[in-house]
């Protein structure tokens, strides 16, 4: 299969190519260059930037050499804008067109991917919590409209794994192996769902392969889990052993790693992605895969969770 992938190859998009190479494929990257521009030395690489609507690489490659690719997956989709303009680029030359939205399209409580969605927005490209989920909705429809039944929409839940940089899932999986008291400003029995980024990839190549029309959560772990389950898996994967105690909300920054008051976006159904062939890698192979890699790149600091001082504050309030 000839596979475009619009987006850098630094996390989801990363797991995507190797997944692509690993079952023969031939992969062609668009994305601005700027992350793991190092990997992958047989995959043709086509450099722009949708934020500027660069495309000029793609339509050289799509005009000039007539290429054509089975499929595309967006993985670097946010605005409507960032769609139109890569399928004005892509004219003709591609076959299913994949895009990676996000479970925040629903409007609320629902197990399965017909659950309501909310009105799209397109009156803003600013990314937040109002706006984020209203905007992929959007996205999701022009690729639809464009395609129709050569359109494949997956929605992920918190993607984790190796190579992760948004620092929540490793937040846990480094502060469980630290041991002791763990301060948690949350209900410890708040649902958690968080898919291996492995496990997306594959999820998504294979609905290429089998040419499969529709839309697809990519939700895990392979069995449910909370907040307290899951740093305990963390813990227990590391050899350690932790005491979960909960501290007011208020004595912690906002928003906390996997914290989440909508509680009901933890609870989505992947049993049509299963059937479709979403693999369930353990919980505790993530964390242990996470583990190791955090610890092989040093352990930097992170962005999100407590410091070592404010959590010291926090369990003395605990």
């Amino acid at each position: 299969m000839r596979l475009l992938v619009l987006g850098g190859t630094a996390f989801v998009g990363r797991a995507i190519v190797a997944d692509a190479l690993e079952q023969g494929d031939d992969v062609t990257v668009f994305g601005r260059g700027r992350t793991g521009s190092g990997l992958f030395p047989g995959v043709r690489r086509l450099t722009g930037d949708r934020d500027t609507d660069d495309y000029e690489a793609l339509r050289a490659e799509h005009a000039g050499r007539g290429r054509s690719w089975d499929a595309v997956v967006d993985v670097s989709g946010y605005v409507p804008r960032h769609v139109g303009g890569a399928m004005d680029a892509l004219g003709d030359g591609v076959g299913r067109y994949l895009f990676i939205s996000s479970n925040a399209v629903y409007a609320g409580p629902g197990g399965d991917e017909d659950t309501p969605r909310k009105e799209p927005v397109r009156h803003t490209e600013v990314l937040d919590n109002e706006t984020y989920g209203r905007l992929k909705v959007a996205c999701e429809d022009d690729v639809s409209a464009r395609y129709g039944r050569r359109a494949t929409v997956v929605r992920p839940g918190k993607v984790v794994g190796p190579h992760d940089t948004s620092g929540s899932f490793p937040y846990w999986v480094r502060r469980a192996a630290a041991g002791g008291r763990v301060a948690l400003p949350a209900d410890p029995a708040q649902p958690v769902q968080v898919v291996d980024v492995r496990d997306l990839a594959r999820l998504v190549v294979g609905l290429l392969h089998n040419d499969r029309a529709g839309a697809f959560h990519a939700v895990g772990p392979a069995e449910p889990t909370t907040l307290a389950g899951l740093i305990g898996t963390c813990a227990r994967t590391a050899g350690s052993t932790v005491e979960i105690v909960p501290v007011p909300p208020s004595s912690a920054p906002s928003p906390f790693p996997l914290v989440r008051a909508d509680t009901f976006t933890q609870r989505r159904s992947p049993a049509r992605a299963r059937a479709a062939g979403l693999p369930a890698t353990p919980l505790a192979k993530t964390a242990a895969d996470v583990l190791a890699w955090d610890r092989e790149r040093g352990e930097p600091p992170l962005e999100e969770g407590f410091t070592a001082e404010a959590e010291a504050r926090a369990l003395a309030t605990g």
